[in-house]
């Protein structure tokens, strides 16, 4: 299993950035896929998921409104468009798919994407 995220960089306050999560190895038909982000010395905060099949999606009330999670099964891949950021979202950001119960929390995803930068200044 292999995911591999891309799409971070450096965004003024108020921009927006998409966010890409390519797997291989695992499908988004048989995975529900999750993004958490990380900031030095805090745990890793939920973001937003989407389940297999139906895609219901579910977000933190962090991002809701602003950030859009999304798949593409025929390319085996999702997204985490994020619009109106903040700097309070400058962060590590993760994609992680599980076959469990589309959970809100980290320890729920076996799988793990190595991380995307996102930076946003004020």
């Amino acid at each position: 299993v292999q995911l591999q995220a891309s799409g971070g960089g450096l965004v003024q306050a108020g921009g927006s950035l998409r966010l890409s999560c390519a797997a291989s190895g695992v499908t988004f038909n048989s995975h529900h896929m999750g993004w958490f982000r990380q900031t030095p010395g805090k745990e890793r905060e939920f973001i937003a998921r989407i389940r297999r099949g139906s895609g219901a999606t579910y977000y933190s009330d962090s991002v809701k409104g602003r950030f859009t999670i999304s798949k593409d099964t025929a390319k085996n891949t999702g997204y985490l468009q994020m619009t109106q950021l903040k700097p309070e979202d400058t962060a590590v950001y993760y994609c992680a798919v599980t076959t469990s119960t589309a959970t809100t929390v980290s320890t729920g995803y076996p799988y793990w994407g190595q991380g995307t930068q996102v930076t946003v200044s004020s």
